[in-house]
């Protein structure tokens, strides 16, 4: 099954490691390290037009690869049918 990120980005969703949100994540100096590094190797791609709302945190064969989203993690959740709807 494939996840839509917005701006045409598409994954598969069974290349998702964690959906997280931006704003209470950020919080921990170990998360905004991790994102800061992530940068620097060119590993983050951003699929938001405005301030992201999530990340999503994938493997894929060139490895771990961070896509940040303005859509809100449960957007992404629900969208990926990881929790059934209410």
């Amino acid at each position: 099954m494939y996840l839509h990120l917005g701006q045409n980005y598409v994954i598969r969703t069974d290349e998702i490691i964690g959906i997280f949100d931006i704003e209470n994540t950020s919080v921990s100096k170990n998360t905004v390290v991790y994102l800061n590094l992530k940068e620097k190797d060119k590993k983050i791609i951003n699929t938001a037009t405005d301030i992201p709302k999530s990340f999503v945190v994938t493997r894929k064969k060139e490895g771990i690869l961070v896509y940040l989203s303005g859509l809100s993690p449960q957007t992404l959740i629900k969208r990926a049918n990881f929790i059934e709807s209410v």
